[in-house]
């Protein structure tokens, strides 16, 4: 049951974060591209599966319908914003847990039935650091919207914000799974250093570099931890 949840959980997440384009995003709701992002869903479904394409057409059927809530039943300003994000993805991680419950064992009759063992610790760090470094851009960008139109953004390099948050995410992911705790606060207070003329330009831009520090750094943390979790489930599992 967890490996076949880790499969349909890394698919969903190279579905949404790395495989969706910017271009897919925003065009969402035009029928071509909200088609292409289900079959998407449903190729790597069945890919990660090795085959199970019963078990992929309801983890993209039940994609679809959350989606489609999501796309055509709330305006853009609504869709927008952290809160819509949270509870789509929790509604997708749900689905894919129902999925799990009927159909707990199908990985095993995939492709890849001989090598779950070896290879579910290396897919759940996948996982992980996906969720930790690029969905938690998504989420912390969402957070700091509302305070982005009061900061100048033509002050530094274009996408370095970005960039920066990336860095920071994978680094707090990587120390926490080699068990290095103690340089997440070693970072902490490079960056706090790195970023002292920024924060010293007023309040505005101060608080701005705060709020966006700590939500990445918490979103990381919390992302790591439970990615810990997750190995250790799934190492204690029959």
């Amino acid at each position: 049951m967890i490996a076949t949840f880790t499969a349909l959980l890394f698919a969903h997440v190279l579905a949404d974060f790395l495989v969706q384009t910017n271009t897919m995003v925003r065009r969402k709701t035009e029928f071509g591209f909200f088609a292409l992002h289900i079959a998407i869903v449903f190729a790597l479904s069945a890919a990660a599966l090795g085959g199970a394409w019963q078990t992929a057409l309801a983890i993209a059927g039940l994609h679809l319908i959350i989606d489609a809530i999501k796309t055509w039943g709330l305006t853009e300003a609504r869709r927008n914003t952290l809160s819509a994000f949270l509870t789509d993805q929790g509604a997708h991680v749900l689905s894919i847990a129902a999925v799990v419950w009927v159909w707990p064992d199908a990985i095993s009759t995939g492709l890849w039935a001989d090598h779950v063992t070896a290879a579910l610790p290396h897919v759940i760090l996948i996982t992980g650091a996906i969720v930790a470094i690029f969905a938690g851009g998504y989420a912390v960008g969402l957070l700091m919207e509302p305070y982005t139109a009061q900061i100048d953004q033509n002050k530094g390099l274009a996408q370095a914000g970005r960039m920066i948050g990336q860095l920071e995410r994978a680094l707090i992911f990587l120390f926490l799974m080699v068990n290095e705790t103690a340089a997440v606060g070693f970072l902490i207070a490079a960056k706090s250093v790195l970023r002292f003329d920024t924060a010293a330009q007023g309040q505005k831009e101060g608080e701005y570099v705060i709020i966006g520090t700590l939500a990445s750094f918490g979103w990381a943390l919390a992302v790591g931890f439970a990615t810990e979790s997750l190995l250790e489930f799934a190492a204690t599992s029959p």
